[in-house]
């Protein structure tokens, strides 16, 4: 193609065609190629482009922040045998309570509502929540929806098809497809913005990560028993944080590619003990993409649930009530329809 010069005088001028593919204007030769180098310069210039919007779909400054966390926990773990006992115990009490601001608070509760939660509960896992620093409610809640409406399309915010590292972490590492945006407009989440509680941490959402995440973590064991400022920061803050990330990180990965389909075999989503434990509950992905709805996201109750026994706690108290739960007669029915037959 020709510049848009040179076309307008072409068609001003008497062209005849030679029997070499060049064109004779005002019995001058002109060659053609001329313009099938600027197609090529042209086709180059535009292979640059798409490389230049693929290097700004990467979010550098997660994953320069995600290098330098995960580089601070290996050190971390130079300084357990240095700090004091009492320190190993409350940065796992505070992981504890990470968990079940994720797992108890933002998945079961406010993404499935698959139980009711008092006041002084929600508040709690909210603080929890903030502690996991994982996004607010709001968001967590939205991208988990999006996340079981879509599952392994590109509308899935860490689509488990595009590989282990995708859905592990590299997702957080690139812009949000654009479906993930789109297909997420379609769906309500009013129920969330109508919850004070949910809008009071995403208002305050970096100040109360500020002081549940790093702040109360490092200061409990220094100021209580003598711990150094130090050892408590790395241990409780830092290597508690990056662990909970992973834990969590590992639902969406490990689960969705590794162990059995009992429930469903049709779907991504897995059976994977080794999660279970880690996530405190969460590794019966199978059974709950199954059954979204059920509180106890297994059919096997209290037993490696730790997060259901802390909402059966909550109901014996009387901050928690109204437990979904799927009944046996249905479980074992989606088992002969859909199972892969493993259990």
């Amino acid at each position: 193609m020709y510049p848009t010069e040179s076309r307008n005088k072409c068609f001003s001028e008497e062209m005849v065609s030679a029997s070499d593919g060049s064109v004779l204007q005002n019995e001058e030769r002109v060659a053609a190629e001329p313009a099938t180098a600027e197609m090529h310069q042209a086709s180059e210039a535009l292979k640059e482009d798409a490389k230049g919007k693929r290097a700004q779909n990467i979010v550098w400054r997660n994953v320069i922040l995600m290098t330098l966390l995960h580089i601070g926990a290996v050190y971390s773990l130079l300084l357990i045998p240095k700090a004091h006992p009492l320190t190993w115990i409350w940065s796992y009490l505070c992981f504890l309570i990470t968990a079940l601001g994720v797992t108890a608070g933002a998945h079961r509760l406010w993404s499935h509502r698959s139980y009711k939660a008092k006041l002084p509960l929600r508040i709690f896992l909210a603080a929890a929540n903030s502690m996991a620093f994982q996004n607010d409610i709001y968001e967590w809640s939205r991208d988990h929806r999006v996340h079981h409406k879509y599952s392994e399309t590109d509308g899935d915010p860490h689509n488990a098809k595009r590989g282990f590292f995708f859905a592990h972490v590299g997702w957080l590492f690139v812009r949000k497809h654009r479906d993930v945006l789109e297909k997420g407009k379609k769906l309500d989440f009013s129920d969330l913005l109508a919850d004070p509680v949910v809008v009071f941490q995403r208002k305050y959402y970096n100040t109360s990560v500020l002081v549940m995440c790093f702040l109360v973590p490092t200061v409990v064991p220094w100021y209580f028993w003598g711990e150094t400022l130090w050892n408590s920061y790395f241990l409780s803050s830092i290597l508690r944080y990056t662990i909970s990330l992973n834990v969590t990180w590992l639902v969406n990965s490990a689960a969705h590619m590794y162990g059995n389909r009992p429930y469903d075999k049709d779907i991504s989503p897995r059976e994977n003990r080794f999660v279970t434990f880690g996530a405190i509950g969460e590794g019966f992905h199978n059974y709950h993409h199954t059954f979204p709805f059920d509180y106890s996201t297994s059919e096997f109750g209290l037993r490696f649930n730790p997060t259901t026994c802390f909402i059966d706690l909550m109901c014996w108290l009387g901050l928690a009530s109204n437990r979904k739960r799927a009944s046996s007669e249905m479980i074992q029915a989606r088992k002969l329809r859909t199972g892969d037959k493993s259990a």
